[in-house]
């Protein structure tokens, strides 16, 4: 039986393409994939997006051209498994890869537990720490099971990476609960998170300090906590 495929045109929405393609199980083919650029063709981050569908699925399909600007997927079976790791590269942070796995886990027929090795705090795409604190608890809403976590094991920046982490996706057994967000609330509390690795701890307390001074002005209930590891990097998270 012949195979009708569903055919777009260029980068844009590269992973939600793939993504919904996956969920659906519609067969695509993206073409004209940077054409017009002085690199054309499929970016590192997104040869490496495709092979981790690859290692989370059965009976998968991919095939690239020669010069990269164009892709047949065909979408298998969402299997899930236990004990993955994925090299996500130096291109794009862990937080790239994190945003559709977690979608595509939900719909596997196994729970999902794999290690993630490369950058956790990019400036291009969500730290790892938006996830623990933000996008897991918007999901509980959602009726997404219990299970769903994500460690840090290691963190790591630009441009060397070297950081790691280990996420956890329970399956859905029925359907997702729709959401109707009607009333935005009121900003009662701040939480943050200071982190810095391979420097002194003392750089912790200075940040927190200085964050905790501004953000006092607007609100009494501030806790920012410390964490400090041991990978050249420093910053700071924050959520209200």
């Amino acid at each position: 039986m012949k195979t009708s495929f569903l055919r777009l045109k260029g980068s844009q929405q590269f992973r939600l393409r793939l993504l919904l393609s996956t969920v659906s199980v519609t067969p695509i083919v993206i073409e004209e994939i940077r054409v017009d650029d002085s690199s054309p063709g499929l970016k590192p981050h997104e040869v490496s997006f495709l092979r981790l569908i690859e290692e989370i699925s059965d009976d998968c399909s991919v095939e690239i051209n020669e010069t990269g600007t164009k892709l047949r997927y065909k979408p298998g079976i969402l299997v899930g498994g236990r004990n993955l790791v994925h090299e996500c590269g130096l291109s794009r942070s862990i937080g790239y890869f994190l945003e559709p796995l977690i979608v595509l886990g939900l719909f596997g027929k196994k729970a999902l537990s794999i290690t993630l090795k490369g950058i956790t705090n990019g400036h291009k795409d969500p730290c790892i720490d938006t996830f623990q604190t933000t996008t897991f608890h918007i999901l509980k809403h959602f009726g997404v099971p219990a299970g769903l976590e994500l460690k840090i094991i290691s963190r790591g920046s630009p441009p060397e990476g070297g950081g790691e982490v280990c996420l956890k996706v329970p399956i859905i057994q029925n359907s997702l609960s729709a959401v109707n967000l009607v009333d935005e609330g009121m900003v009662k509390r701040i939480r943050g998170i200071a982190y810095t690795t391979r420097v002194s701890p003392e750089m912790v307390h200075r940040m927190r300090y200085a964050a905790r001074g501004i953000l006092n002005r607007l609100l009494p209930d501030v806790n920012i906590r410390d964490g400090h590891l041991s990978a050249p990097l420093s910053g700071r998270f924050i959520t209200a």
